[in-house]
């Protein structure tokens, strides 16, 4: 553009807009996208999001053009290295395998421009973001294509070739040898059998204590006896959102080489009403000896847990343990202990913050039961916090001195995330599409990171 062509034009503004738009004339490309990042930041963290929304914005806009041919993205920084690679890859997910060739969504190659980024931020952007829509993958494929035992085989595959990771899939009889009677409780109504699945990864100093995950696997969730109204029942095929989540989140960490040592639980069933079905009033024994009064079969999510957490826990020795869950509809909870700040960093870095609820031994009085130690729902009102104060009680706890009237605390520290408020949603919003989400799986690697 040569500078006569700017000699005419009053309006300063534009003749700087239009001298920085002078270097896009030379990209050798068909369309060149221009997308405004705001003012300046100094925050690390806003300028992740923005770049995030950068990127996928530019993605959205290229859609509306009606492309129908492959689409190949180079990007450049966008303020933020990692966060324009998160934006850029979560932004092309499109879960469209079960279409005919004619509706499935133009493919989307995004790559980095050539010497635009730092070492690794476009890999590490890539992985964090791959660890998510492996998650969205799971949460969004029908019930019937991501059964118990579909779910196993496809975590085994997506691990496969990685370094210091081991993925043990056990049956039913495993579990029946370990009393998991509150987990087999919930499957005892499927034709599908149940799997309790387990990755190990093992990138930290040999002999240390590691991290734990726990995720809730019901594939599909009718409710059981206690059938669910049929309005948005099929979204209940993502009600293994929780181990989803920490699924893609294990892979991220391995895929990254984070060095820590993390093990990662995630009992699965289908909840389905049969004549072998637990019904409304029926006793369990869990896997720690407590009974449990199953006061509602549609309350299953912490049936399966009270023994996910509890072998988790007793068997591997984690210094800290964080169970998610799509469990009780409430936005997100973080049961908080010395740790959650860090959760709540973790949440911000990755654009999905946390809150904070309330933990309190007072709930513990409305999941009282007159015939088992425990009844697996409580009343009307603080469903979140009684269902975590249900979980805490399979959490091991240090043995206080005798005749001390102080509470056991806890033998490690724990956290429940309930995410069925954030499981799904129902339009296209930044740089996730319509469906389900796969929230919080960054927030789960950058707490990882943290340690």
């Amino acid at each position: 553009m040569p500078a006569s062509a700017l000699a005419g034009i009053q309006s300063q503004s534009l003749r700087q807009l239009l001298e920085k738009l002078k270097k896009f004339v030379c990209i050798d490309a068909p369309i060149v996208g221009v997308v405004g990042l705001g003012k300046p930041c100094t925050d690390v963290q806003a300028s992740a999001e923005t770049a995030r929304l950068a990127a996928a914005s530019a993605i959205n806009a290229l859609h509306l053009l009606g492309k129908k041919q492959d689409l190949k993205v180079k990007f450049d920084h966008l303020g933020h290295g990692v966060g324009t690679s998160e934006g850029a890859h979560l932004s092309t997910y499109a879960y469209d395998e079960l279409k005919g060739a004619d509706n499935k969504a133009s493919p989307v190659t995004v790559s980095a421009m050539e010497g635009a980024f730092e070492k690794d931020e476009w890999h590490v952007g890539s992985v964090l973001a791959q660890s998510q829509n492996y998650a969205r993958h799971f949460m969004e494929t029908p019930a019937n294509y991501m059964t118990p035992t579909i779910f196993s085989n496809n975590a085994v595959e997506i691990f496969k070739g990685i370094p210091n990771v081991t993925v043990t899939v056990r049956n039913s009889d495993f579990m029946e040898e370990k009393k998991m009677g509150s987990f087999l409780s919930v499957s005892r109504g499927s034709e599908q059998p149940p799997k309790l699945l387990e990755v190990h990864y093992n990138g930290g100093v040999a002999g240390t204590k590691p991290l734990a995950f726990v995720g809730k696997g019901v594939t599909f969730d009718s409710g059981g006896i206690s059938l669910k109204p049929p309005t948005d029942m099929a979204l209940m095929k993502g009600d293994m959102g929780g181990a989803a989540c920490v699924l893609g989140a294990t892979w991220g960490i391995a895929k990254l080489g984070v060095p820590i040592n993390l093990c990662t639980v995630i009992p699965l069933t289908e909840n389905m009403p049969s004549g072998r079905a637990t019904k409304p009033g029926d006793v369990v024994i869990a896997m720690n000896g407590k009974t449990i009064e199953v006061d509602n079969t549609d309350a299953e999510g912490r049936l399966i847990l009270a023994d996910a957490i509890y072998y988790a826990s007793t068997t591997f020795k984690p210094h800290s343990l964080v169970e998610l869950s799509t469990l009780t509809g409430a936005m997100v909870v973080a049961l908080g202990f010395p740790f959650a700040g860090k959760l709540e960093a973790a949440g911000e870095k990755s654009g999905d913050p946390f809150w904070r609820m309330p933990l309190s031994e007072k709930y513990k009085k409305q999941i009282s039961s007159h015939v088992a130690d425990l009844k697996n729902v409580g009343g009307r009102t603080g469903g979140s916090c009684t269902a975590a104060i249900f979980l805490k009680e399979f959490v091991p706890t240090i043995p206080t001195a005798e005749g001390s009237d102080e509470p056991a605390k806890l033998a490690l520290d724990y956290a429940h995330v309930d995410i069925a408020g954030v499981m799904e949603q129902s339009g296209a919003s930044g740089y996730l599409a319509k469906g389900m989400t796969g929230r919080p799986t960054r927030s789960l690697i950058a707490y990882a990171q943290s340690l």
